[in-house]
């Protein structure tokens, strides 16, 4: 589960980690507003939305407005603001549909010393969280580790004890920090690592991570996602969830307890188990396809469900046929062909339909198929399947 980044501050202030004073704006008044009360003498305005790279990211029909721009006046504020809101903001993290900015985010100016970048995450192959830093900061971390790997530094933690002292001093030795600026840094990434470890979050980032003239040390900007089967023991961030940033087709399909990430292609897929799933989608790229999603029904899914995975898959235009692979273990291929023409009934399908059943009542399943009178193409095997659904498309 993603947040913004004024949301992820906010986390940050409340532990006592340093972040700037902030103030969220949704129109252009409010953007001129937030910078007087902000009483500086400059100030950023920056795009709240849930993608990298703003910094660089401009303004669809505005390529001289930015997703982050200095302001030094509340006028200037206020037009900035204006340049953004209900703008869509394309970065390289958006793809060139962009996302809508609905609010701004207007924050105080800083003394700029020094940019670094810090990132948390955890490592599965060493089962540990573990604290990235590197003098790269500003730049997206995926730029500094394809070109310049040497310049990250990493040490991983107990999560129940948090980096220890001696393992922030080689950071800072590494990374040329001393003086106040250390001594800043031992109370942040401690700070930091305890919030990550606290909240359950799957990634921290703060990049860049800026040194002041006078030694501290700062957050100056802030990315969080948190293990969303972890967010029902966090009901207060939970509710920072913002569902207009997100893919209103995997919104609807979580709802229904559906696991479905939206694609580029046009082949529809619905599958049971995820590992199927991925296996459906690299098969049809092998025979020359594109798959249009990702959807798991899981194992026992019933009519509705499968009534509303077909109903998602064909709500998206770009799809031009649909491939059922399901494998009948737990879940009948039975209560899959019945779920299956039950859902056909219901929906408008004007697009081909391939279905591969195994497993558990199988034959029977296929019997099902072939005496409904529907158009249904019958594979036998999955690769028969890919080849099949990628010839109706071609």
């Amino acid at each position: 589960m993603k947040i913004h980044e004024f949301q992820a501050k906010e986390i940050l202030r409340q532990a006592g980690v340093a972040v700037p004073r902030s103030i969220v704006a949704k129109t252009p008044e409010e953007a001129s507003a937030a910078y007087t009360e902000l009483g500086g003498s400059i100030a950023v305005v920056k795009a709240q939305i849930h993608a990298g790279g703003r910094g660089k990211g401009t303004v669809k029909d505005n390529a001289d407005q930015r997703g982050v721009q200095l302001v030094k006046s509340a006028e200037e504020a206020a037009a900035v603001a204006k340049g953004l809101l209900g703008k869509e903001l394309v970065t390289i993290q958006t793809g060139p549909e962009g996302k809508v900015v609905n609010q701004v985010l207007v924050e105080e100016g800083c003394d700029i010393k020094r940019e670094l970048y810090l990132g948390i995450v955890l490592d599965r192959a060493a089962k540990l969280p573990v604290l990235m830093m590197s003098s790269e900061g500003g730049t997206e971390i995926e730029e500094v580790a394809a070109h310049t790997p040497e310049k990250i530094f990493k040490e991983h933690f107990n999560p129940a004890l948090g980096p220890q002292s001696f393992q922030i001093r080689k950071l800072c030795k590494k990374l040329d920090i001393s003086g106040p600026a250390a001594r800043s840094a031992e109370k942040f990434i401690k700070g930091l690592c305890k919030v990550y470890v606290e909240t359950d979050c799957a990634l921290a980032e703060i990049n860049p991570l800026v040194i002041t003239g006078d030694g501290g040390m700062i957050a100056l900007d802030c990315k969080m996602t948190f293990d969303e089967n972890a967010m029902f023991r966090h009901k207060d961030i939970a509710e920072l969830r913002d569902l207009s940033e997100e893919e209103p087709a995997e919104v609807r399909a979580g709802n229904t307890g559906l696991s479905y990430v939206k694609l580029d292609g046009n082949i529809g897929c619905l599958v049971n188990g995820a590992g199927l799933a991925m296996s459906t989608m690299d098969i049809i790229k092998l025979h020359g396809g594109e798959p249009a999603n990702f959807l798991d029904v899981g194992g026992g899914a019933n009519v509705d469900q499968v009534t509303e995975a077909f109903s998602i898959l064909l709500d998206d235009k770009n799809v031009k046929a649909v491939l059922v692979n399901i494998f009948g273990g737990i879940m009948r291929c039975t209560t899959i062909a019945n779920a299956l023409l039950e859902a056909y009934k219901k929906l408008d399908f004007n697009v081909p339909l391939v279905v591969r059943l195994e497993g558990t009542e199988v034959e029977q399943g296929r019997q099902l198929l072939a005496d409904s009178g529907i158009d249904i193409i019958i594979a036998d095997g999955l690769t028969d399947a890919a080849k099949k659904v990628v010839a109706t498309v071609a």
